[in-house]
């Protein structure tokens, strides 16, 4: 599926901020756009000018370390000035290798150390109905972070409660830091497991924005449950030489012809 002029101008800004850190998790930032965009297009409630607003959606970012596509959708919405992406990693720069909570207006959660994103929003609501509270949570997990016992923990507790206003997107990229998940930890049955843990669930194509949009209206599922939505994705998605190679899971240094390289595929 080729990719949109807004997908492309998205993944320019994820590129501004590699080029600026010459460093960052490429192909784990890269296979998440999609459903970022039109979450932040076509479904979260918020306001840039007010990021602490009540009345908020949250969404957590549990594959903290693919932050590079949480920081273009944030400063393409205008929580803070596109320029500062160019800024990434940089010692003063409040744009670090994990998002943190505090930093950055529009970050709901530190996140990175994998498998907390969901039981932070399970907490959330929960709370948001304790507190009769309209807003809805939501979580972008990776596959190979759903190893973490920590998700399948909340997930029950998810179910137990009857979060229907809770919904975790699971970047399905198939492929984790160092090899495919297949090997690694096999997850499949996967949309299996989560129905047996009570998640009303549906799979899609990650990169299709109209199928995305579609689930999204629906959303959720079905009443009093939690809503599991697998994309099915491509871990470097929009380059086609990093496309599905572990080995560009993260890059601690960019060399200048992998940046033009890069450059070249979103002209």
């Amino acid at each position: 599926m080729s990719l949109d002029k807004r997908s492309l101008h998205l993944r320019r800004l994820i590129l501004e901020g590699l080029e600026g850190g010459r460093r960052g998790h490429i192909g784990t930032s890269m296979s998440p756009v999609e459903i970022l965009r039109v979450l932040y297009d076509s479904f979260l409630h918020y306001r840039p000018d007010d990021s602490e607003w009540g009345g908020r959606d949250r969404l957590i970012l549990s594959k903290g370390h693919g932050c590079l596509a949480l920081y273009a959708i944030l400063a393409d919405k205008g929580f803070f000035p596109s320029e500062e992406l160019k800024t990434f990693c940089e010692p003063t720069s409040r744009l670090g290798g994990h998002p943190e909570r505090g930093k950055l207006p529009g970050v709901e959660a530190s996140t990175g150390a994998l498998g907390h994103g969901l039981p932070i929003g399970v907490g959330m609501a929960v709370a948001a109905r304790l507190k009769n509270g309209p807003h809805r949570v939501v979580v972008i997990t990776g596959d190979g972070e759903i190893q973490e016992g920590s998700v399948w923990e909340a997930a029950m507790c998810a179910s137990k409660h009857r979060l229907d206003n809770l919904t975790v997107f699971i970047d399905y990229n198939k492929l984790q830091s160092y090899g495919p998940t297949v090997e690694v930890l096999d997850l499949e049955p996967l949309a299996d497991k989560w129905r047996a843990f009570g998640f009303a669930t549906v799979e899609v194509d990650g990169h299709d924005v109209d199928a995305l949009e579609a689930v999204m209206k629906g959303l959720p599922l079905e009443a009093h449950k939690p809503t599991a939505v697998i994309c099915h994705t491509i871990k470097g998605k929009g380059f086609p030489f990093a496309e599905g190679k572990a080995e560009w899971h993260h890059k601690s240094s960019l060399k200048p012809e992998e940046i033009s390289a890069m450059h070249d595929c979103l002209a």
